[in-house]
């Protein structure tokens, strides 16, 4: 056995490393790709990025040359380093930071130096570049906005950081990518494809011309064009109604789910997030918690939805066989029970039926129906479960799926929820407790995105799509088949006349019939919603919301739309105006009501928004 001993330890030592040179040589490559890196130098052709059109076929974006200067670290000798920060106008500790990130990054990989020089600026420095070493100047191009509206619905681009490198190996530092908006959801077809060049270096590593005859050389592919549902007009002019206001627009075609109009207001000029001000500008808004240019309220605000929810409440008790078109409930100024008032109302006619109580938004009877709806029930929690159950079939208290990146899921309350707020079954909890649900204040929490998707559900008596911005991608057959799938709520379609014909006299003669346009037949619902803060730990009323939904025609519904401004008061006051100005700018094409325009475009919150809080909107979950 001892004179095996050594052979074998040979044996089994060259067996190990005739493994190991036959794993390198044949399958590891990685010595391979640092062997070519020092042979090859890898040069990238940027593509145009996708157009974006709105849906006349305006354009909204396109493209202009921009130009990088890049860096090559391992590269870099003999370098004058006061001469080169002279000619880019950079300090000597910008220098130093910014070589070495480039460092970090990689030493034989190009990173971006000084990024997105002008025209000029790329002029007087190209034919300097020549003499600095592992310095060299990259063509790329930028995003050119031929609008000054819509920032929040297009987006913007941005260098890549290193979480999306490492999610994404598409990406190297330096480049871009969409953020937000239109501009990341339809990245992977706005973006295009690289084009790649390899040139050969010789040992002195000199550049001595295309590798292998330029054999493995691609070329760019430009990105896809894409149209949008949104109409530029109409959008333009829901920013400019929005000025000197906070809150939202959102605007949809009820037979189709498409967006015409978002307008999260304030907005920003897009062009802002463009060039090498972008960092600086994208701060600036960044920091701005007072009025809050990057919060999409539209989409990421979720606000109580007030009396346009009424609405609902009727459906559902028309649908659970608690209430009739016929039957009439009177109001005596509140609605009473127990002893107690907890809801105030408006000094209308009584008794009125379901037309009359939507029309004058009599609180007392939509808490009527709200608790008859929950009481039917062995149980509350039975009775708020299926409540629940027909709200989620409108695609409320969750995340909608439209093509946009940003949201928020609202609130719609289930048993489980008012067991942890009442700590059931210590203590125990009735339809009465949570009768502030039946007028969409309460616990009940939604976006301006969701109030239209149930108002165009309402427009189109009981079906919807699901709201996307996308029209047309140039080269797609179709659009993603989400967008093309129709939606059914869990209310009957008879039950829908009855609501249509009392959102119709909203206009005629009820809370809106001061605010009509001629010669459009609109139904609409007033709100002011009810705004609490915290302000030293203490649950503090504010200034009230203006809250307004519509659609019209009110037969074959063209537009429909929710409008929301935070601390506007009453719904006929801004919120109504505003959605009766977009409505007939939309169908019409032009305004009537100069009256109204007037008084919505010289009008100001600004002092409202002046007042010593901080503005945030209150939610139970706080």
């Amino acid at each position: 056995m001892r004179n095996l001993l050594l052979p074998g330890l040979v044996l089994i030592c060259g067996i190990v490393f005739t493994v190991r040179l036959f794993y390198l040589q044949v399958y590891d490559t990685s010595f391979q790709a640092l062997s070519d890196s020092n042979a090859v130098k890898v040069e990238y052709d940027y593509p145009q990025r996708g157009y974006i059109f709105d849906r006349n076929g305006e354009l909204l974006v396109s493209n202009q040359p921009s130009y990088d200067v890049m860096v090559i670290p391992r590269e870099v000798k003999d370098l004058d380093t006061l001469e080169f920060c002279g000619l880019l106008k950079i300090e000597r500790a910008d220098f130093d930071r910014i070589m070495e990130k480039a460092w970090v990054y990689s030493p034989r990989i190009p990173s971006p130096f000084i990024p997105q020089l002008t025209k000029g600026e790329y002029a007087y420095l190209s034919e300097k570049m020549r003499k600095y070493k592992g310095f060299y100047i990259q063509k790329r191009s930028l995003r050119e906005y031929q609008v000054q509206h819509s920032a929040s619905v297009l987006g913007y681009i941005a260098e890549v950081n290193e979480r999306i490198i490492n999610e994404n190996p598409y990406y190297q530092m330096g480049e871009l990518i969409g953020m937000q908006g239109v501009e990341k959801q339809y990245e992977d077809f706005l973006r295009g494809e690289k084009g790649v060049k390899y040139i050969q270096k010789d040992r002195f590593n000199k550049e001595i011309g295309p590798f292998k005859e330029g054999i493995y050389d691609t070329l760019p592919i430009r990105g896809n064009d894409i149209v949008l549902t949104v109409d530029s007009k109409l959008q333009e002019y829901g920013e400019q109604l929005m000025v000197n206001k906070r809150g939202g627009i959102v605007a949809l075609e009820p037979a189709t789910g498409e967006i015409l109009a978002l307008v999260a207001a304030p907005n920003y000029d897009p062009a802002l997030l463009v060039g090498r001000e972008r960092s600086r500008n994208f701060t600036r808004l960044y920091y701005d918690t007072i009025s809050r240019p990057l919060f999409d309220r539209v989409l990421q605000g979720e606000y109580p939805p007030g009396s346009p929810f009424k609405s609902l409440t009727a459906l559902i008790g028309l649908q659970e066989g608690v209430i009739s078109t016929t039957e009439r409930i009177s109001c005596y100024g509140s609605y009473n029970y127990g002893g107690r008032k907890p809801l105030g109302c408006h000094h209308h006619p009584s008794p009125l039926n379901l037309v009359g109580g939507i029309a004058n938004s009599c609180n007392s009877y939509f808490a009527t129906a709200y608790r008859r709806t929950i009481d039917k029930y062995d149980t509350p929690q039975e009775g708020i479960d299926n409540w629940r159950y027909h709200l989620r079939s409108f695609g409320l208290g969750d995340f909608m799926g439209y093509d946009l990146p940003s949201g928020r899921p609202g609130l719609i309350p289930d048993s489980e929820f008012y067991n942890r707020y009442y700590q059931y079954p210590t203590y125990r909890w009735y339809s009465t407790a949570t009768i502030s649900n039946s007028i969409g204040q309460g616990e009940v929490l939604m976006t301006p995105m969701q109030m239209v998707n149930f108002t165009a559900a309402i427009a189109n008596r009981g079906w919807y799509y699901k709201p996307h911005i996308i029209k047309e991608i140039k080269g797609q057959d179709t659009i993603p088949a989400i967008y093309t799938q129709r939606y059914q709520t869990t209310i009957d379609a008879a039950h829908f006349e009855p609501v249509i014909e009392g959102m119709f006299d909203v206009y005629n003669k009820g809370t809106a019939s001061h605010i009509q346009i001629p010669g459009i037949e609109i139904c609409g619902k007033t709100g002011t919603a009810e705004n609490y803060t915290k302000i030293d730990g203490q649950r503090v009323q504010l200034t009230d919301h203006s809250v307004f939904v519509a659609f019209a025609p009110k037969d074959n519904p063209k537009i429909a739309i929710a409008v929301f401004v935070e601390n506007g008061y009453w719904g006929s006051r801004w919120a109504g105006r505003i959605a009766g100005l977009m409505i007939e700018k939309y169908i019409k094409g032009e305004i009537s009501r100069t009256d109204m325009e007037a008084f919505v475009l010289n009008g100001s919150l600004e002092e409202e928004y002046a007042k010593p809080y901080s503005g945030e909107p209150f939610s139970i979950n706080q």
